[in-house]
């Protein structure tokens, strides 16, 4: 499986280059009959799950539960994801909370693990408070998993109000 990771504040023009360049990067491994698999969530889970689809590779979504019983998102990620589940041809539920920072990182962390492929969407900046693709990135390669980064000339993240920085 190939997977991706990557900054949670990416700008809309940002995630559409990415969107394209993701698509070329996964046909190869459609052709290869590989599967892609996302955290279901909005912004690079769903530019990564449309280029999937475009690209012809099967998509996993993945949804955090409570019990076995599909979690709680909020509105912008449960929208994200009812477009992801739109996209997928498999959806598997994993045991976190999506509102605990360490829990999702510790989901992220598992479904590294059982990828041979990891696209990261990152600047090379350092995890913070909220942004853990530096700690992911260090992650996968620690465990053997080929990571490929992705940052497009022109790439850009959103400020605090919402803004290109």
């Amino acid at each position: 499986m190939i997977a991706v990771v990557g900054h949670p504040d990416l700008t809309a023009p940002t995630l559409a280059l990415l969107e394209e360049e993701l698509r070329s990067r996964l046909a190869d491994f459609a052709r290869a009959g590989r599967a892609g698999v996302v955290r279901a969530g909005r912004g690079l889970p769903v530019a990564f799950g449309r280029a999937a689809r475009e690209a012809g590779l099967a998509l996993v979504t993945v949804l955090p539960s409570h019990n076995s019983v599909p979690a709680q998102l909020t509105e912008p990620d449960r929208k994200a994801a009812g477009e992801l589940l739109l996209l997928s041809e498999q959806v598997r539920l994993l045991e976190f909370d999506p509102a605990d920072r360490g829990a999702c990182v510790s989901a992220d962390e598992k479904l590294l693990r059982a990828c041979a492929r990891v696209l990261a969407v990152w600047d090379g900046s350092p995890s913070n408070g909220r942004d853990a693709t530096a700690h992911l990135v260090a992650y996968a390669r620690s465990h053997g998993v080929a990571v490929d980064v992705l940052w497009p000339h022109g790439a850009a993240h959103r400020t605090a109000r919402g803004e290109p920085s």
